[in-house]
């Protein structure tokens, strides 16, 4: 039943994630190879310090590109508010979550440190999943 489906069960772990203190070209890098629309920033503890979007990188990298300035880091432009969820949270509060807050993803966290991380994608595949048993009927469930 999907009531007792936790986001441990569907989370992708270990997450990707960047350090504090990376440069952006890797941040843009690091999410391109994932295939993410965001990333955990972790300190060297690997607990939670920020996030870095898609948009934040696409900002950052056109602003910089245009004045011809430096390279920025990850700390210049990533959330220092994430909006992280708990390993043992449920999938069906997630959801709900999801469809009020609009976030693609959450930094999944035990005892603030990084375990994983949860995309819409993930939620909804799980969602769907279970919803087939629905279709099966009650004498052969």
């Amino acid at each position: 039943m999907t009531s007792s489906m936790l986001v441990k069960d569907v989370m992708k772990s270990p997450s990707p994630a960047v350090k504090q203190g990376t440069d952006l070209g890797e941040v843009v890098e690091t999410l391109l190879k994932f295939g993410v629309f965001g990333l955990p920033v972790v300190n060297d503890q690997r607990e939670l310090v920020g996030f870095v979007s898609e948009q934040d990188c696409i900002h950052s990298v056109l602003v910089s590109s245009y004045h011809c300035e430096g390279a920025p880091i990850v700390d210049d432009v990533m959330s220092r508010e994430v909006l992280a969820v708990d390993a043992e949270s449920s999938i069906i509060d997630l959801a709900q979550k999801m469809g009020k807050l609009k976030p693609k993803s959450y930094p999944v966290t035990e005892d603030g440190k990084l375990v994983g991380l949860i995309t819409r994608s993930a939620i909804l595949a799980s969602l769907w999943a279970n919803r087939a048993s629905c279709d099966i009927p009650n004498d052969k469930q």
